[in-house]
């Protein structure tokens, strides 16, 4: 099947940066969109940034101008960069991958295990 391994989470001060990496391996097909969401305590999970295939992004309001989601294609890997964090960044920041896998026709959602964000002085 497919898995998708997170790294980059930590404690920063508020606006500091963040590097998150996300990186998918398996019985890989093609992948269409890959994103960012985020969990923080006693909320419901909330999209960050997505971007497909292509190259076209998409950002939640609330981190516009201050994080860039990229991909690289040929490795299956998607980044996102966080600068200028905020205190209400904090929270579990999890991968997905929408894949198809080899020998299937349908995409199907793939996450990975979360890392942990905490912004605070």
């Amino acid at each position: 099947q497919v898995q998708l391994v997170e790294s980059g989470g930590g404690l920063v001060q508020p606006g500091g940066s963040l590097r998150l990496s996300c990186a998918a391996s398996g019985s890989i097909f093609t992948i269409n969109a890959m994103g960012w969401y985020r969990q923080a305590p006693g909320k419901q999970r909330e999209l960050v940034a997505t971007i497909i295939s292509s190259g076209r992004t998409n950002y939640a309001d609330s981190v516009k101008g201050r994080f860039t989601i990229s991909r690289d294609n040929a490795k299956n890997t998607v980044t996102l960069q966080m600068n200028s964090l905020k205190p209400e960044d904090t929270a579990v920041y999890y991968c997905k991958a929408e894949v198809i896998v080899r020998g299937t026709t349908y995409y199907r959602d793939y996450w990975g295990q979360g890392t942990q964000v905490t912004v605070s002085s």
